[in-house]
């Protein structure tokens, strides 16, 4: 705008400066729009911690809501014999695990050859291995193949069954073949390799066998036999993998008491963060007089209300119906506090009845079900966090409408005087001329008087 950065010349007065400073001081009238304005953007971002403190509390809440929780256990093992693994199906109890033996795979080596590498096979032939279960693998062996040549065959074709390799056993080689599944029935027991030896194929030694074994085990005195050392249906839904041999060991399952009391300290330390979050949000310092962003809210207010009413209520149930009978107490600042003695106590002597207190008998029936409800229903789009969120946020689109109507105002106010001011400084600077004009006309007259 150079016709204002040209005001003054005409009049030599400070016109731009004082169309400066009637600027700022019309800007003024924006100042307590702005400051409505971040007063609601500080109520929304407070809602906004509001929101989260009230979404951890309600996620504590659901794990305490969870039928599962309760049921859930815990298996220790005492003694190195053997590992442990439960299933859904697991029943609570002890039981003593002596691993007498281990389940082992059976093996066969043939009579020892000079040479792992040279052709012993004349003509095409069957390579056969008979099982103690009376099964048999029947391998296809080609023409002229070496002792590596037969050991690849047996690899590949025996389904998995067997597994081949070559030891040297330092007078010669020998073709070791390993069952791969443990157990006395899954033994190698025989086998022709001798047989289908070429004519002048020279052998040493003799065939070595060793018998797959079983696994014994003895669980709270009945004796168990395993082909695997991997154990199923022994203990009901407790898997057992046997590790070593000539061992007693314990198995203790028992319910997760761990899990239920880690879920109600989260549920305690949930609510008392919330409860610091209002406390600072809603907080006076009459020393200071300043206020939290949502001082006398009564969204805030009613958030309270429907918690402690919540949590000062009771459940349906025989013997744990309110929040002290499992140890939890509200304390005089309006925080929770968790007597652990009490909850241990409830968690070994009573855990139906805590299951009952906390999850109900259905989604909504318990102490966490409930709290979970109420903070959902505060939460969902008609809650009244969201209403309280949602007016905010409307209450700032019209201070902002207000303010860009107000700016708008004020730049036709100052552009008013930017045109009146250019007139004033037309109007002096003609007024200027004209005296510089009379002036000089009257220095003429003045001068001719006195010369006459």
């Amino acid at each position: 705008m150079a016709s204002i950065t040209s005001l003054g010349i005409g009049s030599g007065l400070d016109l731009t400066g004082l169309l400066d400073n009637l600027r700022e001081a019309e800007q003024q009238k924006l100042v307590p729009i702005q400051q409505q304005v971040e007063s609601e953007q500080a109520k929304v971002s407070a809602y906004g911690q509001l929101k989260g403190g009230l979404s951890q509390l309600q996620t504590a809440a659901s794990a305490l809501n969870n039928a599962d929780l309760y049921e859930s256990l815990t298996t220790s093992v005492e003694g190195d014999g053997v590992r442990a693994v439960t299933s859904e199906d697991t029943q609570p109890g002890q039981y003593e695990v002596d691993v007498e033996q281990l389940a082992t795979a059976g093996s066969l080596a043939t009579e020892r050859l000079a040479a792992p590498d040279e052709a012993i096979i004349d003509g095409d032939t069957e390579l056969t291995f008979a099982f103690s279960d009376s099964d048999m693998s029947l391998i296809t062996i080609a023409d002229g193949s070496s002792l590596e040549n037969i050991r690849d065959a047996i690899n590949t074709e025996s389904d998995g069954r067997l597994s081949a390799s070559i030891i040297n056993d330092g007078e010669g080689y020998r073709l070791s073949v390993n069952a791969t599944e443990t157990g006395a029935n899954a033994s190698i027991q025989s086998t022709n390799f001798s047989d289908i030896l070429a004519d002048d194929v020279a052998t040493s030694d003799s065939q070595v066998v060793q018998e797959g074994l079983d696994a014994l085990v003895n669980v709270n005195g009945i004796d168990i036999v395993s082909s695997s050392n991997q154990i199923e249906g022994a203990i009901q839904g407790v898997t057992l993998d046997l590790n070593e041999a000539n061992t007693s060991n314990t198995i203790t399952v028992a319910q997760d008491s761990q899990a239920i009391n880690e879920g109600v300290k989260a549920f305690v330390e949930a609510f008392n963060t919330l409860k610091g979050t209002i406390g600072d949000l809603t907080a006076f310092d009459a020393a200071s007089g300043q206020a939290g962003q949502l001082n006398g809210d009564s969204a805030t207010r009613a958030v309270e209300s429907t918690l402690r009413g919540v949590l000062s209520g009771m459940v349906d149930g025989e013997d744990l119906r309110v929040l002290s009978d499992v140890g939890i107490s509200l304390q005089v600042d309006g925080k929770l506090e968790l007597d652990e003695s009490v909850l241990s106590s409830a968690i070994a002597n009573q855990p139906d009845a805590l299951a009952n207190f906390f999850a109900g008998s259905d989604s909504k029936s318990g102490m966490a079900g409930q709290v979970n409800e109420s903070i959902g229903q505060m939460l969902n789009d008609s809650g009244s966090v969201q209403n309280a969120i949602s007016g905010a946020e409307r209450r700032i689109e019209t201070f902002g409408d207000r303010f860009s109507r107000t700016e708008a105002r004020i730049d036709e106010t100052v552009e008013r005087y930017r045109v009146q001011f250019a007139q004033l400084d037309t109007m002096m600077s003609q007024m200027n001329s004209t005296s510089n004009y009379l002036t000089q006309q009257l220095a003429g007259l003045n001068q001719q008087q006195t010369q006459g």
